[in-house]
């Protein structure tokens, strides 16, 4: 097994929280269909230790295991929707910062032209635009695999 680079105490605590919660739903999910830990961990292919790992929250756990769950939980949840580029909102305003030309005859200074992209000074505006451009992403089907 590859040696893991991020010890689990390492970890951002919003990250733990969230992997912790999942465990929990995916234990709710598993004792309302009235089944046990070996039961679902021979329909994920995992020893039983490793779904009690899944079910304690264990971030070492590899994500296909948890995706599993998911899937087993909900086949048609579309979890890779939650990452799609047009749901990207950071990296859109990013993008959009980066393209916008500045308006003419705009007093801005190349300081505060870095400002605001380095800031996000103005977001609003640029999440209007990043909303609209993943729009425009989607109907395009562009954050679609092909």
């Amino acid at each position: 097994m590859p040696v893991q680079n991020t010890k689990p105490s390492d970890y951002p605590q919003a990250v733990v929280q969230q992997i912790e919660l999942l465990a929990q739903n995916i234990v709710i999910a598993r004792k309302r269909r009235k089944e046990t830990q070996a039961q679902w961990a021979k329909r994920l292919g995992v020893s039983q230790p490793t779904m009690a790992r899944i079910e304690r929250g264990d971030p070492s756990v590899a994500m296909a295991s948890y995706v599993m769950c998911i899937w087993l939980i909900n086949p048609s949840a579309p979890l890779a929707d939650l990452i799609a580029p047009q749901q990207d909102h950071a990296a859109l305003e990013r993008e959009i910062v980066r393209i916008r030309p500045p308006k003419a005859g705009s007093a801005n200074t190349t300081a505060e032209v870095a400002r605001t992209r380095v800031t996000g000074i103005g977001a609003a505006g640029a999440t209007q635009a990043a909303s609209g451009l993943a729009a425009l992403i989607a109907a395009q089907g562009l954050g679609k695999p092909k």
